[in-house]
């Protein structure tokens, strides 16, 4: 059930209660991240996402972990609230700002890489969302389809992204596996398949 997952990420995570407790969900694009980060956030009273997509805007496809540390995660660590914007917002005019509260119940760092080596130490936990990479084809080429994503773009960023998952490994950094794919019976708006059971950090 979602209930024991959130209980399973909050327990795992065990952070000092003076400041958010900060868990990451990473995996492999169109692996089911953003959704179980939806999930877990509404379930969650004060949750937030931090997506790392909005961090990478125009900036990088993954060697932004700089930004990710010194914007938002440091910050938060000394029980200070957050409002960033990365270099690009500013050079590329866009609106707004990564805005966290220091009083959030949660904070969850959503999107590829997000589990990544340079920044774990900075996290109270990592999830891992492991989906078929034929299942992950299916979804981008349905998101090309329905002109979410360009054709070449989903190529150039897939060309990349291989090749950091497998020399970054995130779910050996993991407290939870969860399937994003599942042959499984279960009711996706209520039940979190795990792909293994869960170890201790």
């Amino acid at each position: 059930m979602l209930e024991h997952f959130v209980a399973l990420v909050l327990d795992a995570a065990r952070a000092s209660a003076r400041r958010p407790l900060v868990v990451a969900i990473d995996g492999r694009s169109s692996s089911g991240k953003t959704t179980l980060a939806a999930r877990l956030q509404e379930a969650v009273d004060g949750a937030t996402t931090v997506h790392t997509d909005d961090i990478a805007w125009w900036h990088s496809r993954f060697d932004w972990t700089g930004l990710l540390a010194e914007g938002v995660l440091r910050p938060l660590r000394e029980r200070n609230s957050v409002r960033f914007r990365p270099p690009a917002w500013d050079e590329r005019g866009r609106a707004g700002a990564i805005e966290v509260s220091a009083n959030a119940g949660l904070v969850i760092v959503e999107g590829v890489g997000a589990g990544r080596r340079e920044t774990a130490h900075l996290m109270d936990g990592i999830v891992w969302v492991q989906a078929d990479v034929n299942v992950i084809g299916r979804r981008n080429a349905a998101r090309v389809a329905a002109g979410e994503a360009e054709r070449d773009g989903v190529a150039k960023w897939m060309a990349e992204e291989f090749p950091f998952v497998a020399d970054q490994r995130p779910w050996e950094r993991a407290f939870s596996i969860v399937a994003g794919t599942s042959d499984l019976r279960h009711d996706p708006a209520n039940e979190v398949v795990l792909g293994h059971p869960p170890r201790a950090l």
